[in-house]
């Protein structure tokens, strides 16, 4: 039998206890936020599209956000029974996919898509382990449980792992 493997579009979060894999593709400036308990081999991963929600944003998806989605991620491994103290954290994208568009000396989406995702990683006390962010160019991720393994390709460039 082989393992489960979740895709997780846009805006979008999963949490598995393995074995599964955890699979996003496409991240440009969006970021994915992964959450690793090491022990139990229980993980989650969301795809970010933005670093906060809007003054209209109260009600909208936690996972969209990257200031939200890692406190929404360890609530949701809280309720497998994941103690939160256990829990790790890498982020990978936030890539600045059209910098020449803007004008020069810009902040473009990717990296405050990372700086806040950094913000709210901590802010939820985890400890970030590993990223593979920034750059100008898009990701897909697989994150592989229990052994938190994740695996970084592109079409610019060779395959990473985390």
């Amino acid at each position: 039998m082989t393992e489960p493997r979740i895709v997780v579009g846009v805006g979008r979060a999963a949490v598995h206890r393995s074995p599964a894999s955890l699979v996003t593709l496409a991240l440009g400036s969006c970021v994915a936020i992964m959450v690793h308990d090491r022990e139990s081999g229980a993980g989650g991963l969301a795809h970010v599209l933005l670093p906060a929600p809007g003054p209209d944003g109260a009600g909208e998806r936690a996972t969209r956000y990257a200031s939200t989605a890692p406190g929404a991620l360890v609530a949701a491994l809280r309720a497998l029974g994941v103690p939160a103290r256990q829990l790790s954290a890498r982020l990978v994208g936030g890539a600045s996919m059209f910098a020449n568009l803007g004008p020069p000396g810009a902040t473009q989406v990717g990296e405050r898509n990372v700086v806040a995702a950094r913000e709210a990683v901590r802010c939820a006390g985890l400890t970030l382990v590993g990223e593979a962010v920034g750059g100008d160019y898009g990701r897909n991720v697989e994150f592989v449980l229990p052994s938190g393994r994740i695996l970084v390709t592109s079409y610019a460039h060779d395959p990473e792992e985390l």
